[in-house]
């Protein structure tokens, strides 16, 4: 693509869930144009292996390209946890343009999640790929001198990236005099309920896996919504609290963190922010049913409008 030309900017997620996330970027920047894909005939990518998601969301990434956009935003954990980091050092580099840029929601949230919490104990829950990818651990605990606290020796671990070690415990202590501990629950089950529209099924699987999370932390003061489904049934994960006995707890979802996190990427990047197009147009693009699509959609974008899908196929 010409350096010179504008275009709009790409939001990626496997199904509906990113629409929280779109949501609030368009709200935080409402001027610029936006695609949005939504790749829900291959959805949800939570249990597949990371090559398959890694394919899935470079393909994606350069359909985006190809249709203009000169920044993509993953707004799925799982896309971001297993092929944001392989398409921004592999791809990118040897791709037709290599100015072009992709961003995901894993950074914005954990800098935002650290100053919620009263506790220092955090929960996450999410999709077994983001969950055993350990991407939240990692980019919480990113001085390996944690290890010391942990009895591992960070020597026998091959780097993710520089600085960063893989850990195969769900729970990790972050090396700071004031660490956060971070406590993981994989939910296998929540996504594809969610895509299938059965959110008013899902009570007794919600109920035990918060209370599987909070056995095993029952400090946990702030749970991270770690997959961009959640925030269509906050209100069901509240009531269960509740229940629980823990209504005290803070949810945090990530519209407003990759929201904010992106307005000052902006700021930080002219060369990018003079590339996008600023006529405040959205459209919308599936790989699956187009009118369950925009019966979803419209309820995660909310405040009554009325979205309009077009079909993509691979």
């Amino acid at each position: 693509m010409n350096q010179k030309q504008s275009g709009p900017i790409g939001i990626f997620d496997s199904g509906f869930g990113g629409l929280s996330i779109f949501r609030e970027i368009r709200h935080v920047l409402p001027e610029y144009d936006y695609i949005y894909l939504g790749d829900n005939a291959r959805a949800p990518y939570g249990d597949l292996p990371y090559d398959k998601v890694y394919h899935f969301t470079r393909q994606a990434v350069f359909r985006m390209f190809d249709m203009g956009c000169p920044l993509v935003i993953l707004a799925c954990n799982t896309a971001s946890a297993r092929a944001l980091r392989t398409i921004q050092r592999k791809d990118l580099p040897v791709c037709d343009d290599p100015t072009r840029r992709v961003l995901g929601v894993i950074r914005p949230t954990v800098e935002r999640v650290e100053h919620l919490t009263y506790s220092r104990h955090i929960g996450l829950i999410g999709t077994i790929a983001t969950v055993s990818s350990h991407s939240y651990d990692l980019e919480i605990a990113k001085d390996p001198a944690y290890f010391a606290q942990a009895g591992v020796d960070p020597s026998t671990l091959a780097p993710a990236e520089p600085s960063f070690y893989v850990h195969e415990n769900s729970k990790i202590v972050a090396s700071n005099p004031n660490p956060v501990i971070l406590t993981s629950r994989a939910c296998p089950d929540w996504v594809p309920m969610i895509e299938a529209g059965k959110m008013k099924e899902m009570h007794g699987i919600v109920k035990n896996d918060l209370a599987e999370l909070l056995d095993q932390d029952p400090e946990i003061d702030t749970i991270i919504l770690g997959c961009t489904h959640y925030p269509l049934i906050t209100s069901l994960i509240q009531t269960v609290l509740q229940e629980l006995d823990h209504p005290e707890i803070i949810l945090m979802p990530q519209g407003k963190p990759v929201a904010y996190s992106l307005k000052d990427y902006l700021v930080r990047h002219p060369e990018m922010k003079i590339r996008l197009s600023t006529e405040g147009s959205a459209k919308y693009l599936t790989s699956g049913d187009t009118v369950k699509f925009e019966e979803l959609g419209s309820q995660l974008i909310g405040k009554g409008v009325k979205i309009h899908a077009e079909k993509l196929t691979w």
